[in-house]
């Protein structure tokens, strides 16, 4: 008998074995039937796992699968031993039978031939693998955690996501896609939840902090966008009046920059600056455009955008191009103090000092003037300052 130990189980010791076994086979179905209805084991069927997810689903359900394997064999040989307690009455051969059911190891898991190179002349031509119930009960308690570790962690964090979109999702619903950072939001949220659903595993706690805020933070931003709207329809002509504004804002921004540029071009070396063409005619025709028609909030809001966006790149051309100028302006006036604190030193008429001066003014009347090299030439005159008046001293 295959797996049969040596000790003969009493008629006793058989029906506290095969009351053990069946409470235990009767909690373990509890639990199996439990797990099969787990929120991650639903997940994961309803959304065939990918990435990460995959990676660490196929071990877990390859242990799951033979944890229903092992159940229905332990099923098995729980009515093969019941069938065989039933008999009126158990003689040797029937205590050793239910003996080889209970303790030994009854089930064939599999036959695998040998190889002749590796048998013995009289030795068996077939390994045979074998499983009893106390091994199979073993090899589930093992495979279990495995299993509700990967579900878990599931769970969580769909539970996770689901929780935190909820509040996003209902506020999309009420606010509707009225402008495209709404859509733009819906698209992303409707991203996160397939991510969520395929392959959850792989948004780590600090990717879902990290996509979940900026979520929170666009609508924000839209309901911000949308309470905006909702002024502009209700006051629609002081909304186009104030971005008219804008556009003459515009407007001056570019006279200034350009007059900048061009100053800038005609008095100091330098890389060539950026030149924006003067659109905001175009935008005050869209304005009338649109001042003319029904209240469209969302298209003066879309206007207004492109409006700040050109204003700001306008604003930025100017400061550059002012920057420059006022670095010139600036080095004139550092240069005027260091020749009155020469004078004040008594160093002002000395052949060093009055070389290096007209080297500095002469830097600084040329047109283009070279800032680089008159902030050179006017540092080396303030050295040159302090070197004499301390030989003086």
């Amino acid at each position: 008998m295959h797996g049969n130990p040596g000790h003969i189980l009493t008629v006793a010791e058989i029906d506290r074995e095969i009351a053990e076994r069946a409470h235990e086979i009767e909690t373990i179905a509890a639990t199996l039937v439990e797990m099969d209805k787990h929120p991650g084991l639903v997940l994961l069927r309803r959304f065939p796992p990918s990435g990460v997810t995959e990676q660490h689903w196929a071990p877990a359900r390859a242990a799951l699968e033979l944890m229903w394997e092992d159940f229905g064999r332990l099923g098995t040989v729980l009515d093969r031993a019941r069938a065989a307690r039933a008999r009126r009455r158990l003689d040797a051969l029937d205590r050793e039978e239910l003996t080889r059911l209970l303790r030994g190891q009854p089930v064939e898991l599999s036959r695998t031939a040998i190889p002749m190179s590796q048998r013995s002349l009289s030795g068996p031509r077939e390994q045979v693998q074998l499983i009893g119930i106390a091994e199979m009960l073993d090899r589930m308690r093992g495979a279990f955690p495995v299993v509700v570790r990967v579900l878990d962690a599931v769970e969580a964090v769909h539970n996770r996501v689901m929780s935190d979109i909820a509040p996003l999702q209902k506020e999309l619903d009420r606010l509707g896609g009225s402008i495209p950072e709404l859509r733009a939001l819906t698209d992303d949220i409707d991203t996160l939840s397939i991510d969520v659903a395929t392959d959850p595993l792989a948004l780590a706690p600090e990717v879902l902090d990290r996509r979940l805020g900026e979520l929170t933070r666009r609508m924000r931003e839209a309901a911000t966008v949308l309470t905006e709207l909702r002024a502009m329809s209700t006051n629609w002509d002081g909304a186009v009046e104030q971005a008219r504004s804008r556009v003459e804002a515009l407007r001056r921004t570019y006279e200034r920059a350009d007059h900048a540029r061009v100053e800038v071009e005609r008095t100091i070396l330098a890389a060539p600056l950026p030149r924006q063409a003067d659109d905001s005619a175009l935008y005050g025709a869209e304005l009338t455009t649109l001042e003319a028609n029904p209240p469209e909030p969302a298209a003066l809001w879309e206007l207004r955008q492109r409006l700040a966006r050109a204003l700001d790149t306008a604003n930025r051309n100017e400061q550059l191009a002012q920057g420059l100028l006022d670095r010139r302006i600036e080095l004139s006036g550092r240069f005027s103090s260091y020749r009155a604190k020469a004078a004040r030193l008594g160093v002002s008429e000395d052949q060093d000092v009055l070389a290096s001066s007209r080297i500095a003014a002469g830097l600084l009347s040329r047109r283009p003037c070279d800032l680089a090299a008159v902030t050179r030439a006017i540092t080396d005159y303030r050295q040159l300052i302090a070197q004499k008046s301390g030989r003086r001293s």
